[in-house]
């Protein structure tokens, strides 16, 4: 596939910027303009994106649709493309437990080719290279492949498996948000008892502790709208495996106190805190 026409549904943090690094190698990379916020609209201006006014038309000049949503509204907004009868490569990108995505996949399936997807790292942008870790038919894979070639969207195949990049997101997420909510609720816990300081200097002497980031609070306590959600996703996904998903449940339920503080870039470590102490 030369020169596809892209589309991201939708242009959040993540999806604008992984759509913009996929224009370097995209005829055009679209998004629907419809129901979108005015925060959207800033994004796919700041990164150039063209904007359609209808999925329906989106979806028509389309040749490659990356889905990058909420884990909750991700099999709605499936369940919309398929009422349109996309045929084109759907790359399920989102952070949700692979039965999610096999169902997923069975509602596409009959017209569009359904590529499994998960992002692993930051937004790519100031230096930061995430990976798309890849999954399912193989031709697509390849398609989705050259699309991010020579970007900062570094590229893992996992084979033709639909689910296996599903799981390898939410294995890593598991570990890698719930110990960011650890360290808030130990740092919390220290602040509320006046030791905090203390707490702080002795996780600087393990410099792979979390603990020694508690600058991160904050920034997690803006992503928690998301977090929350992939959370759930990955308990889910225990449970399907035998798995005990109570921490998860637990984390999902701490990261809810936070909700209101959505994409507040302002928000400081203790704006943080307090919101977390407060029921």
């Amino acid at each position: 596939m030369e020169q596809p026409t892209v589309s991201i549904l939708h242009p959040g943090s993540m999806g604008a910027a992984v759509a913009a690094c996929a224009a370097a190698n995209a005829a055009s990379v679209l998004w629907c303009t419809a129901g979108r916020s005015s925060a959207s609209t800033a994004r796919a201006e700041q990164y150039g994106l063209t904007g359609v006014a209808t999925l329906p038309e989106l979806l028509e000049r389309s040749d490659i649709v990356i889905s990058l949503c909420p884990p909750a509204a991700a099999e709605d907004l499936a369940r919309e493309v398929a009422g349109h009868t996309f045929t084109g490569v759907y790359v399920e990108a989102n952070a949700i437990n692979p039965e999610r995505t096999t169902r997923i996949a069975e509602l596409l399936g009959s017209t569009a080719t359904v590529v499994d997807g998960g992002v692993i790292g930051s937004p790519p942008v100031g230096g930061k290279s995430p990976t798309l870790y890849l999954s399912g038919p193989a031709a697509a894979v390849a398609d989705v492949e050259a699309l991010f070639a020579g970007t900062d969207v570094q590229t893992g195949i996992l084979g033709t498996e639909i689910g296996k990049a599903s799981a390898l997101k939410l294995a890593y997420a598991s570990f890698q948000k719930t110990s960011r909510v650890l360290v808030a609720l130990s740092v919390g816990l220290a602040h509320a008892h006046g030791v905090d300081q203390e707490l702080l200097q002795v996780a600087a002497r393990r410099s792979d502790s979390y603990l020694a980031e508690p600058e991160y609070i904050a920034k997690t306590a803006a992503r928690a709208w998301r977090w929350g959600p992939e959370m759930e996703e990955v308990a889910d996904a225990l449970e399907d495996a035998g798995l005990p998903p109570v921490m998860l449940r637990a984390a999902a339920s701490t990261l809810a106190r936070w909700n209101d503080a959505k994409d507040d870039a302002e928000l400081t470590l203790t704006d943080a805190l307090d919101k977390l102490a407060q029921p």
